[in-house]
């Protein structure tokens, strides 16, 4: 190994021209790790139905993207990889390092990597372990939640991860919680390192409550009058994130006002149970929102609300801190490692009772701006990379 390192990051989860809000925290930490003394290489696999089929499952802009691109910083490959929808999960890792293994063996020849890394642990992770056998290379893992939670308890999934773990020199988790549940599905617990995520200070900072109510009350198009309690729930509008129990606690919190920030598949039901509950002048749907004006829009709130099935330790969660913003959440991954000071909110049972008495709380004795954000102050992306680069030059080191 030179002193310059060079990795191949194997990642279902990143930006892309078809999808670029996709992933965006993967795109950001591979952003701060791409330094100068690290090549990064990022190899984004595409899932692609089989012909005639790709039509009705593949956008135009994914069957049109690139093999190749440039983006945040590091060099990204688009490989395609034959997806059977719905029913192919358990061979995705197969056909994944099938699509990529060719442009490993090609790139390694050109210039030689030093470590093989997976950002998710399934099915990243078993992909990631074939093209590290191939190339005699070492192999990082890192898990992040529902590549646990989810994959683990399939058990055509679980030996495949399990396989993995046990070729890896290094297991990263994001919380010490999720390190835990690694370690109960039969992991090396002494192999897990907790990796944070990472924040942009920069960006995710508070700004006066009133006056950024004032600028989001200005935005026309989200409705959202400048007075009164306003709530934010940040995610994807999907079963686990919980959005339902949010819109349910509203009826017992007359007044208060909600934004859910976030598209998806759930759109339609939620919109459908306000109006059912009576809240639809209460309920404002944003649809995905931009970065900038997330962090305007959580300083805007008294409290960000996510009651998920499962996290490992979400992004949203260290961004509506940073803005200042109190969380209501539920005890899932890493909650009481962010929510270690009442000034940070509250963890709650995933039940409306439980979070509309917790968003009283935090309406009755709301804590300042400054004491909220002090919990986010030890998250970066400078630290997180820093940390992730040492991972792999250790990984590296033992192969030397």
């Amino acid at each position: 190994m030179t002193d310059r390192l060079r990795v191949l990051s194997i990642a279902t989860l990143f930006p892309s021209p078809a999808r670029p809000g996709f992933g965006l925290f993967v795109a950001r930490q591979a952003q701060a790790a791409a330094r100068g003394d690290v090549d990064l290489v990022v190899a984004n696999p595409v899932p692609m139905a089989p012909q005639p089929f790709h039509r009705f499952f593949n956008t135009v802009a994914e069957r049109s993207l690139p093999e190749r691109g440039h983006d945040w910083g590091v060099e990204v490959h688009y490989p395609r990889f034959t997806h059977l929808p719905r029913a192919g999960w358990r061979w995705n890792p197969a056909l994944i390092a099938r699509a990529v293994l060719p442009l490993a063996l090609r790139l390694h020849r050109e210039k030689p990597f030093d470590v093989i890394d997976a950002q998710f642990f399934y099915p990243d992770g078993p992909a990631a372990a074939r093209i590290a056998s191939a190339l005699d290379l070492p192999l990082s893992i890192k898990a992040r939640g529902s590549d646990i939670h989810l994959w683990g308890a399939r058990p055509a999934a679980l030996r495949q991860m399990l396989a993995a773990a046990d070729q890896a020199g290094g297991l990263l988790s994001v919380s010490r919680a999720l390190a835990k549940d690694m370690t109960a599905l039969g992991m090396f617990g002494d192999r897990i390192a907790v990796h944070y995520t990472g924040l942009d200070h920069a960006l995710f900072s508070p700004s006066p409550r009133a006056e950024a109510r004032a600028a989001v009350a200005a935005r026309a198009e989200l409705g959202i009058p400048a007075d009164g309690p306003l709530l934010a729930t940040v995610g994807n509008l999907i079963p686990l994130k919980g959005q339902h129990l949010v819109i349910e606690a509203l009826a017992a919190l007359p007044g208060v006002r909600l934004v859910l920030a976030g598209k998806g598949p759930e759109g339609p039901a939620l919109e459908a149970l306000a109006a059912r509950l009576g809240l639809s002048d209460r309920v404002h749907f944003s649809g995905g929102v931009a970065p900038a004006d997330l962090a305007l829009l959580l300083s805007a709130t008294d409290a960000m609300v996510l009651p998920s099935e499962r996290e490992g330790l979400a992004n949203a969660w260290i961004e509506a801190l940073a803005c200042g913003t109190p969380l209501v959440i539920t005890d899932v991954g890493g909650a009481r490692e962010v929510v270690g000071d009442p000034s940070a909110g509250r963890v709650v049972e995933r039940k409306a009772g439980a979070i509309a008495q917790a968003v009283r709380d935090l309406l009755t004795a709301p804590p300042s701006q400054h004491d909220v954000a002090a919990n986010a102050a030890g998250f970066s992306w400078e630290a997180n990379a820093a940390q992730l680069v040492d991972h792999w030059r250790a990984l590296a080191s033992s192969r030397a």
